[in-house]
């Protein structure tokens, strides 16, 4: 996400990267507990909302798309076989359950708002910024510093790997389901994890003599402004809007859209007359 970025300068990139953060954080942890297929279809409209003023660059972003919805894909084939409930369809004596597709779709809805919410919001920082942001929001530093070192050493560790196997084809080895190929193999992991931890304690050496003292500076200085309040003010008024679509559900889930829709509606307006609007 940070080594290969999906949007382009805009907007959102001129806000403070610790408010971007929080509400990331706070869209993800309001979107994870929802069942209403409403709530979450609005918690998606306000994702594709934020990724539209994030000016995404459409190839990445479809790339990225589209290796979320494969795995959504497999889990909408694998659910409405194993969840019980009324049947929706059937092929070849075995039922599809009108519940397994529902919960499929949910997933699909979450997947994707997650994957837009993060991209709008994170993607368009690069690693550095994003974890002085996570610190200055009093993450445990020990997470930021191995999401730090994670996003740089991950390539150098691919390329090992490379070197690694490179060198076994070259003396003739292919892989195979065998007792060789297996040992083989393992020995080739086992060169790795031992030349990651060498690697691992050289840039700690390296650290340390240049003064490490266990927290991570930046020269980059954060500056809330008033773009910083429009961002927070409309992301935290559709959570809330969200929020109160979830509640309406679960307390009359008999409900459909448009009542659901309805109620939403006197919510807002009852909570605007009680502001003073």
């Amino acid at each position: 996400m940070f080594d290969e970025p999906t949007t382009r300068p805009s907007c959102l990139t001129r806000t403070d990267p610790r408010v971007r953060m929080a509400l990331a954080l706070a869209a993800s942890l309001a979107l994870a507990p929802l069942k209403a297929p409403c709530a979450c279809l609005a918690c998606f409209a306000l994702s594709l909302a934020l990724l539209a003023l994030a000016r995404p660059c459409l190839k990445a972003l479809g790339t990225r798309l589209l290796g979320v919805n494969v795995f959504v894909a497999f889990l909408a084939a694998m659910l409405p076989l194993s969840v019980p409930g009324e049947p929706a369809a059937t092929l070849l004596s075995v039922d599809f359950s009108k519940q397994g597709f529902a919960m499929a779709g949910l997933i699909a809805l979450k997947a994707n708002a997650f994957v837009a919410f993060f991209t709008a919001l994170v993607a368009s920082m690069d690693a550095p910024t994003a974890a002085y942001a996570m610190e200055r929001l009093r993450m445990p530093s020990k997470l930021v510093f191995i999401f730090v070192f994670t996003l740089r050493f991950i390539h150098d560790i691919a390329g090992e790997w490379s070197r690694l196997t490179t060198a076994a084809r070259l003396r003739g080895f292919v892989p195979k389901s065998t007792r060789h190929g297996y040992r083989t193999l393992g020995a080739l992991l086992g060169l790795l994890i031992l030349r990651s931890c060498q690697r691992a304690q050289r840039v700690h050496e390296a650290m340390l003599l240049r003064g490490f003292a266990g927290t991570f500076r930046s020269v980059v200085k954060f500056r809330t402004g008033w773009r910083d309040a429009v961002l927070a003010g409309f992301v935290l008024a559709g959570i809330a809007l969200v929020a109160g679509i979830e509640a309406l559900w679960r307390l009359h889930p008999g409900l459909d859209a448009e009542g659901l829709a309805v109620c939403a509606g006197a919510l807002a307006l009852e909570l605007a007359h009680s502001a003073g609007l």
